[in-house]
């Protein structure tokens, strides 16, 4: 049966001390929300209704998908008036999903039970046991049967003593949801249209209710203040760590690992401590990265190793290459197999040939450089005149002395010898020696300075 999500996402979130609307504070380098929208999405939503109040520009810049819906909850009246804005937008024949926006870690499994649960029953509602159930509804039973919810303000003693909280999350039929909505009250120590309510009106009525739960509590927990943001970022990166593990990737320590996005791997992978990818990376078998890296939208080729340090961002690096420590690849950067970049070296559109070395404290802008070619310490190629960008181009075989400056447009040629300390500003020609330097005055009987003691 086709089945429709309600989203509640209109909290201020003031607990969170921000300017950002809570929702859309990320885990995982993305907004907690778009985790659940992304996550029906995959289910087979036909519609998603997002519930939103403050932030509204913020949000609709953020958020982005083609079958969702904004629906305005102006003032913040409680969970049922939030539902109620969505209602002019749900069909009485399909079911009607509830989500909380500040629970980013449900699993689509979850969710496909609770779906499948609604198939038996009238009203399908995810329930969950805590040990310290302060501040959240509990879930009143009558044998087996769910006959209301009671929030925590309105619960009396014995029945702050139940474990099984509601979290916010349940599935009805849109007919039915719609006349129980209609039938909210607030007279309550809130003053709020409760959601919860509706329970009691099933169980009035004698419809079937049902509980799902979820396989972790964790699944669950929602977001109100920067500790719990920082607790549920760390739970989502291990449970990232943990699938990547079992695709073959060893973690020198899996809470110190960080995925902010899309991540491809093969076997066989040695991570250290504290890397951090971002965005869209794949990494081939058989690569070992240092610790303190960051990899940003990039593709790492078998037999790679990166070390220490050293950050990677929409660059490739190829079979059996060399990073670090210490380097930067920066936009554009290319490494053909079995080249090297050492430490405190920096690559910005450039591409370094087959075999090709830049081993330390250089500088390659705009630059093609061929195969077996070996970069001294110290290089830069000057590509920038304060307004245009121009290339170099270093021939294969090609051997650039240290601290040599290449002033582009520059053409090296093939096994061409830049010496060391020359500032090279006309072309190079094959198998040429090129030489740039003050000549050299060695003065005797010169007078060293002292100093001025007055």
């Amino acid at each position: 049966m086709a089945f429709s999500v309600v989203v509640l996402a209109a909290g201020k979130g003031t607990r969170m001390k921000s300017s950002l609307p809570k929702v859309l504070h990320p885990i995982g380098g993305k907004a907690m929300v778009q985790h659940i929208i992304d996550t029906v999405n995959e289910l087979g939503a036909t519609n998603i209704h997002l519930v939103y109040g403050h932030g509204a520009e913020q949000l609709k810049a953020q958020l982005n998908h083609n079958k969702l819906s904004w629906c305005l909850q102006a003032e913040q009246l409680g969970t049922g008036h939030a539902v109620q804005q969505a209602a002019p937008y749900i069909s009485d024949e399909e079911d009607v999903l509830i989500l909380v926006g500040d629970a980013p870690l449900i699993k689509p499994s979850t969710l496909q039970q609770l779906i499948s649960i609604k198939q038996k029953a009238d009203l399908a509602l995810l329930t969950v046991h805590l040990e310290d159930p302060t501040g959240m509804g509990r879930i009143i039973r009558e044998g087996e049967q769910v006959s209301a919810i009671v929030e925590h303000k309105d619960a009396s003693e014995a029945q702050k003593q139940i474990t099984e909280i509601n979290t916010g999350m349940m599935i009805m039929a849109g007919s039915d949801l719609k006349r129980w909505l209609n039938n909210l009250n607030s007279n309550n120590a809130q003053g709020e249209f409760y959601l919860t309510d509706v329970i009691a009106m099933a169980a009035a009525e004698g419809k079937t209710i049902k509980a799902s739960h979820p396989s972790s509590a964790i699944e669950v927990e929602g977001i109100n203040n920067r500790m719990q943001l920082a607790n549920i970022e760390r739970a989502f990166q291990f449970e990232q760590a943990q699938q990547i593990m079992a695709k073959g990737v060893s973690l020198a320590d899996p809470h110190r690992f960080d995925v902010r996005g899309e991540l491809t791997v093969g076997q066989d992978i040695n991570i250290d401590i504290n890397t951090v990818i971002k965005g869209k990376v794949s990494i081939g078998s058989n690569v070992n990265i240092g610790p303190n890296c960051v990899l940003i939208d990039c593709d790492i080729a078998d037999g790679a190793s990166i070390e220490a340090n050293s950050i990677i961002e929409q660059a490739q690096v190829g079979e059996n290459c060399s990073v670090g420590p210490f380097a930067r690849l920066r936009p554009g950067a290319v490494m053909a197999e079995k080249s090297k970049v050492g430490n405190f070296v920096e690559m910005k559109k450039t591409t370094l040939g087959k075999g090709s070395k830049a081993n330390h404290f250089t500088y390659l802008g705009d630059t093609q450089v061929g195969e077996d070619a070996n970069i001294g310490a110290g290089t830069i190629t000057c590509n920038y005149d304060g307004v245009n960008k121009f290339k170099t181009i270093i021939g294969d075989g090609a051997f650039i002395g240290s601290n040599s400056s290449l002033v582009a447009p520059a053409n090296i040629g093939k096994n061409a010898t830049v010496g060391a300390g020359s500032v090279i500003t006309k072309q190079v020609d094959d198998n040429e020696l090129a030489l740039s330097r003050a000549k050299q005055k060695n003065l005797s009987n010169w007078n060293r300075p002292t100093k001025n003691c007055n």
